[in-house]
């Protein structure tokens, strides 16, 4: 099992402290997702980020609600690789 996190480049011109709004879920937990398919929609300072499955698997669990906001260090979704 994976942890999925925002890629470090996301945050690179981001100041200490400002969050990520998780907009959209595009696939549902438990769901397969094939290596980058879009599994997610977010915002960081007024910008849409897409967020791809890293590997194939099975999205296991979403660990941040759509409408939460998260910091960089926080995993948005725990993925079962195949």
């Amino acid at each position: 099992m994976i942890e999925i996190r925002l890629p470090p480049e996301v945050w690179e011109d981001v100041d200490e402290g400002v969050e990520a709004l998780l907009d959209k879920w595009l696939v549902r937990e438990g769901e397969q997702v094939a290596t980058g398919q879009p599994i997610a929609n977010v915002v960081i300072v007024k910008t849409n980020v897409e967020v791809s499955a890293p590997q194939a698997g099975r999205l296991a669990q979403i660990l941040v609600p759509e409408g939460e906001t998260f910091g960089r260090e926080r995993a948005i979704a725990r993925l079962e690789v195949s």
